[in-house]
């Protein structure tokens, strides 16, 4: 066995080595890794030749990411903002001369033409998805959400004529099954979900002391 002998120019060696950017996750979530992952109808042990399911579910979890909801409606031209039905409105009601669409304003909200059907998942898997293999709190689940920009207003008179919706990041905390309704998170400027004092929010909000 020789002894190691460093180049004298070891400084120089350093700086002509070039690494490539990590493949580390660098980003803080609230979000637990599983919950990103597409659901596939695909056996865990395959043939050889046929694709590996691991490598089919990063393919899928990739192509589902460049996907925008907001950008799906525009391109069939549907403002997302006109999905919440208003207040009627009898003083600002366009005339068939002004050729504006919709003359008649909407009035139906969106749980009337929901169909579950073709849903991949049941609510309470897509709830399950917050939970880390070893823990017993459930994170939240990084969805999409059609809300209104002011939340006090929105909050107040959800149909008033001032408001702005668009779809905003939210976390899924919980799921009410006589209702069939989510219960959501706004994510803030680093796409976290925290309460007022900065902590993550677990177990769809609810505290040990209930």
């Amino acid at each position: 066995v020789t002894t190691f002998k460093a180049p004298e120019d070891f400084g120089s060696v350093l700086d002509k080595q070039v690494i490539g950017p990590t493949t580390e996750n660098l980003i803080k979530s609230d979000f637990p890794v599983q919950s990103f992952k597409p659901k596939v109808q695909i056996a865990f042990q395959g043939l050889s030749g046929q694709c590996p399911r691991k490598i089919e579910v990063e393919r899928r979890r990739r192509l589902y990411l460049t996907f925008d909801i907001a950008q799906l409606l525009a391109s069939k031209g549907i403002d997302s903002n006109q999905l919440m039905p208003r207040h009627h409105d009898p003083d600002n009601m366009p005339t068939l001369e002004e050729k504006k669409d919709p003359v008649f304003p909407i009035y139906l909200p969106l749980k009337i033409f929901d169909n579950d059907e073709y849903d991949c998942r049941t609510p309470e898997e897509w709830i399950s998805l917050g939970l880390e293999p070893g823990s017993h709190n459930r994170k939240p689940v990084p969805g999409k959400a059609l809300l209104p920009t002011d939340d006090i207003l929105g909050h107040g008179d959800p149909k008033s004529q001032k408001l702005i919706y668009k779809w905003i990041d939210v976390g899924v905390l919980d799921y009410d099954k006589e209702t069939e309704l989510y219960l959501v998170h706004k994510t803030d400027k680093n796409g976290l979900v925290r309460d007022e004092e900065g902590r993550p929010i677990l177990n769809g909000g609810i505290t040990p002391q209930g």
